[in-house]
Parts: C-alpha cells; sequence; structure tokens
C-alpha cells in the first residue's frame, strides 16, 4: 500500500507506480482491437499492416493507457487512506526512483480540511425589517404616473425644469459651424441633463418665438475631440414649449396598468402586493448576507488552494465573458489579473464548506414540498403562474437551482434560530436603493 506523506497544511504526497508489462498489454490489446477497423490510404479498412497500426496510433493509445493507470493507481492509494481529495492532483515522473520494469510517478494533493463549528448561539446576526404602507404606494404610483407623462404646447409658457421645448440651434466655434452643433426641430425635457447645463440655463425662461445667443464652454473631456476643451457661440430659437400633463389616477389609468375592471382600489392593493414581495424579497438576502458573514467566522481553517484557484479562474473567465458581451475590444486577451479575485474566492470557498458542514451537520438538504414551494413562489412574479411551475419542474438543472436557493433558506432560519439576533429596521427607500 503506498504511503501519503504529509507535506504541509493540507497538502500531501504519495509515490505511484504501474508496472510497464500490464501497460504493453493494454496497449497491444487496444492496438488489436484497432486495427480490425483502421482506414489508411492504399489499404482496405481492417488490412492496414500491424506496424503501420502500430506506428501511427501506438504513443497516443501509450499515454492514455499510462494515464488511467496512474489515475487508478492514485484512487485506490486516497481510497485506502480514507483521504477526500480537493481539486486535481498534480502527477509528476519520478526518474530517480524508477524500479525496473515499473514507469514512477508522484502525485501531489490537497484534501478538504476537517471544519469544526464553534457553538452558533456565539454568532451575532441582524434580522432586517421593512413595511409596505400607504405613503409607498403613492409614491409608486407618482413613478408610474410620470412614466406615462404626456405634452400639452403652451403658447404664452415660459419653459421650465420637466417642460419639452423643441427648437432650432447652430453653434459656432471662431465664426464656423461644426459638425453636430446644429439641428432644426430639435426637442428635449429641460432639467434632465440631456444637454450641457449651460444650454439648458439659455433655454430656461423662454418662450415659443424667443432667440437667445449664449457662448458654452466645451468640457475638456468632452466626447467629441474637434470641440473638447473650446468655446463656442450658440444661437437657438424657441419653435415650441409643452407642459408635461401627468395622467389623473382613475379607471382609464388603472386599465392601463392591467386592472381589467378599472377599479383604483384594486390596482392599489396590486401595488402593495407586489411591493410587499420585492421588499421580501430583499430583506431575506440582506438577512442572509448577514448570516453568511457571520458563518465565515465560525470556524477556523486552511482552505485548500486548489480550489480557491478553480474559483478565481472561473470568476476571471466570468469577467472576461462579461466584457466581451458588452462589447469590449480584445477581450479575450485583455490581461485579468487573478489576483484581485482572490480574497472572494477564498471567501466563497470557505463560506460553502461551512456551510455544507453545517448542512450535513444538521440536516438542512432541501425537500421536495420546500422546492414545489419556491418555485410556487417565485411564479406568482408572472403573470402565467403555472407556465413558470411547469418551467422549473420539466427541467433538473432549473429544478436544481431552486433547490440552492431553499438550501440556503434553511441554513439561514438555522442559524437565525439559535444565533443571538438584533432586528434591524431598514427604510423602504434604503431598501429600494433611492435613499
Amino acid at each position: 500500500m503506498p504511503v501519503v506523506e504529509t507535506l504541509s497544511g493540507l497538502e500531501r504526497r504519495v509515490d505511484l507506480s504501474v508496472p510497464v508489462a500490464d501497460v504493453e498489454k493494454q496497449v497491444d490489446s487496444r492496438l488489436k482491437s484497432l486495427a480490425r477497423t483502421a482506414k489508411m490510404p492504399g489499404f482496405r479498412p481492417g488490412k492496414v499492416p500491424m506496424s503501420m497500426v502500430t506506428r501511427t496510433y501506438g504513443p497516443e493509445l501509450r499515454l492514455e493507457v499510462i494515464n488511467t493507470k496512474i489515475g487508478e493507481a492514485f484512487e485506490a492509494a486516497v481510497g485506502e487512506s480514507k483521504l477526500r481529495v480537493a481539486g486535481m492532483p498534480r502527477v509528476e515522473p519520478k526518474a530517480d526512483a524508477a524500479v525496473e520494469g515499473e514507469i514512477a510517478f508522484t502525485a501531489t494533493f490537497e484534501v478538504y480540511p476537517e471544519v469544526k463549528l464553534n457553538d452558533l448561539s456565539t454568532l451575532e446576526v441582524t434580522r432586517a425589517e421593512a413595511s409596505v404602507g400607504d405613503e409607498e404606494i403613492d409614491r409608486t404610483l407618482d413613478i408610474l404616473r410620470k412614466q406615462r407623462l404626456s405634452f400639452e404646447e403652451r403658447a404664452d409658457r415660459a419653459a421650465a425644469d420637466n417642460d419639452q421645448i423643441t427648437l432650432d440651434f447652430v453653434g459656432k466655434i471662431d465664426g464656423v459651424a461644426f459638425e453636430g452643433g446644429s439641428a432644426e426641430d430639435f426637442a428635449f425635457v429641460l432639467g434632465q441633463g440631456r444637454m450641457l447645463p449651460e444650454f439648458e440655463d439659455a433655454a430656461r425662461g423662454l418662450k415659443a418665438g424667443d432667440t437667445k445667443t449664449f457662448p458654452l464652454a466645451f468640457p475638456a473631456d468632452y466626447g467629441s475631440a474637434d470641440v473638447a476643451g473650446k468655446t463656442a457661440e450658440f444661437a437657438i430659437t424657441i419653435k415650441k414649449v409643452e407642459e408635461g400633463v401627468l395622467p389623473v389616477v382613475d379607471a382609464e389609468f388603472a386599465k392601463q396598468l392591467g386592472q381589467a375592471e378599472g377599479d383604483v382600489e384594486k390596482l392599489r392593493a396590486d401595488i402593495r402586493s407586489n411591493l410587499e414581495r420585492e421588499v421580501k424579497s430583499r430583506v431575506q438576502a440582506r438577512t442572509k448576507s448577514s448570516v453568511m458573514d457571520a458563518l465565515v467566522k465560525a470556524a477556523e481553517f486552511d482552505v485548500p488552494k486548489s480550489l480557491v484557484s478553480d474559483d478565481t479562474e472561473r470568476r476571471v473567465a466570468s469577467a472576461r465573458e462579461d466584457l466581451k458581451s458588452r462589447g469590449v475590444p480584445n477581450a479575450d486577451s485583455m490581461p485579468i489579473p487573478a489576483e484581485a479575485f482572490t480574497e472572494e474566492s477564498e471567501r466563497r470557498v470557505r463560506l460553502g464548506l461551512i456551510v455544507s458542514e453545517l448542512v450535513q451537520a444538521e440536516n438542512l438538504q432541501a425537500k421536495p414540498e420546500q422546492v414545489r414551494g419556491k418555485i410556487e413562489e417565485f411564479s406568482q412574479n408572472y403573470e402565467r403562474p403555472a407556465e413558470v411551475i411547469g418551467y422549473y419542474l420539466a427541467d433538473k438543472r432549473r429544478r436544481a437551482e431552486v433547490e440552492a436557493v431553499v438550501l440556503e433558506d434553511n441554513v439561514v432560519a438555522h442559524v437565525l434560530a439559535k444565533a443571538k439576533v438584533t432586528e434591524q429596521k431598514v427604510s423602504f427607500d434604503e431598501l429600494m436603493g433611492t435613499a
């Protein structure tokens, strides 16, 4: 039985060997099998001379057989030692210790650490709380109204923020018009930052038919290099001023938002229900984050470097794919330093090992009825819930994604039942990121 040597921490090493005779026997068997169907120019299938088959395919087959034999020897060695291997082993030839008739190798690898969790009652976590009231519903209605803003022309209205103005303009630098500096019947809404501040300031207070000439200094970092850092003179003529008109919250408005009966109170109830689902989701996410932050400190152990490296490589690949999806040129060859992800990868691996240990120790695996319940909960966010349920139930991979969510929910619930929990009131604006 090979002796597994402890190098340091989680790193182990074992010497392996395979008999050359076993390798050659299997190579010979594969070559004979291959020769029965081998095709080469000038020969009928199965009639290629054995010497040519051996010369053509022998080296590749021998390497495959050696790799297979080494893999089997490695699996047997770690199996007898009852070791859980983390990541892929590094296998290297061991020429200085070769025994005649054997091929010797050294396999260096890492093992999973023993994870001993601290008493969960010592952990401190915060449980977020938030509520949805009439004020939040009113503000959501205001947002929905602004999304359906219409504009009505006002003959004598002085242009103000949130008005839409239509104008002609001509911009010149040193008396010469420049590309992109002129337009006719150009419309924009004042106060939304679409135009440079000096341009909007000049238009404010003007009425239809008014004209104005003013200087405008382009920023040094302006998008067009031809005008960046230069001062232009603009002449504008206001053609039309339109005031923004918000729709009234009435039966017609309710129908536009999908309330078939045009019942405003039912519309408000729908909005409340949607907001409560979103608030619940975000509150759970905040609480889960607090639990995971606490859990990552719940045990001290060495983290397998190979697992950290694997996670880092995946994150680099994901970052590269993200750049490609954004249309960034040279995304395939752009240097992305792995070191930028190492700290987070180590945290992810550590947390994954802790969660795995907790799940096994406390039997927190996702149960079928929990998965079904979570899918039904997801489905309420869509117009056709039954189709969403069928979508998840019909595919094993999709169900696995939901199982992972349920498993995390089980871990969070277990920790909350054991740890020191502080209730944290979170405002609606802070929770939604609008504070």
